[in-house]
């Protein structure tokens, strides 16, 4: 398949990298620039956005949830049979607070309303670390699940096998309104849970409670920043805090 990549963080990098890997043909923007790709070891060929989203079967966008409305000119031209798909988190402190979602609005719905177009919600909810390392063999008893969800059944299955072949299950987590199930600060968020439990994590989550469960586990890495968290110590934080 022929994937463009805008976003070339270490999220956007991980998933080129696997990408190629499993021998799809890559090109990776920065929204910002060419020049800003310049010194990065990249999997997959650096571009220009604009051509970024030329002759290609997905978009992926990996960029903070506040540059979404930058990019609306570069979306327009994007071709109607494209799978857009955003892996974005949102986070006051680093975002700045968006009143939409402040008020209630799923994440990648409004992100879904800057674009002008649908799409489908993935590779959010594990960790970088997770995402570049833990991946595994489909017949892993192990294996670890990543939450996708989104309103086309058809573009969202396609994601889905796309998530599998990178080396963890895909758990259907609904529509695009039900994408705050795998938001920060829920259960199934950056927790390292095997289908089965994926599965049970995204019916236990609280709309309510997860900003707030979320804000708890930032005020904790911001008191112990002095602090070095090996990458269990994160996934062990996540797992106290959400499921409490």
């Amino acid at each position: 398949m022929k994937f463009g990549i805008i976003g070339a963080g270490t999220i956007g990098s991980i998933i080129s990298k696997k990408l190629v890997e499993n021998g799809h043909d890559v090109k990776i923007a920065d929204a910002r620039g060419i020049e800003y790709l310049e010194g990065k070891e990249l999997a997959g060929t650096p571009v220009r956005v604009e051509d970024a989203i030329k002759n290609i079967d997905v978009l992926i966008i990996s960029l903070p949830t506040k540059a979404m409305p930058s990019i609306r000119n570069i979306i327009d031209q994007v071709g109607e049979e494209v799978i857009i798909v955003d892996t974005s988190n949102y986070y006051p402190f680093r975002d700045d607070k968006i009143e939409e979602i402040e008020n209630g609005m799923v994440e990648s719905v409004w992100v879904s309303n800057q674009l002008g177009r649908p799409v489908i919600k993935a590779f959010n909810n594990l960790l970088a670390y997770t995402l570049e390392n833990e991946g595994t063999s489909a017949d892993s008893s192990e294996r670890i699940a990543m939450a996708v969800s989104g309103n086309d059944a058809s573009q969202k299955q396609v994601v889905m096998n796309v998530v599998s072949e990178l080396g963890f299950d895909a758990v259907d987590s609904g529509s695009l309104s039900d994408s705050w199930r795998q938001q920060p600060g829920t259960p199934a968020y950056c927790t390292e849970l095997t289908k089965d439990e994926l599965t049970k994590a995204l019916k236990k989550a609280n709309k309510e409670k997860a900003p707030l469960l979320r804000d708890k586990v930032m005020e904790i890495f911001a008191e112990k920043k002095d602090v070095e968290f090996l990458h269990e110590d994160v996934v062990n934080l996540n797992r106290e805090i959400y499921n409490s």
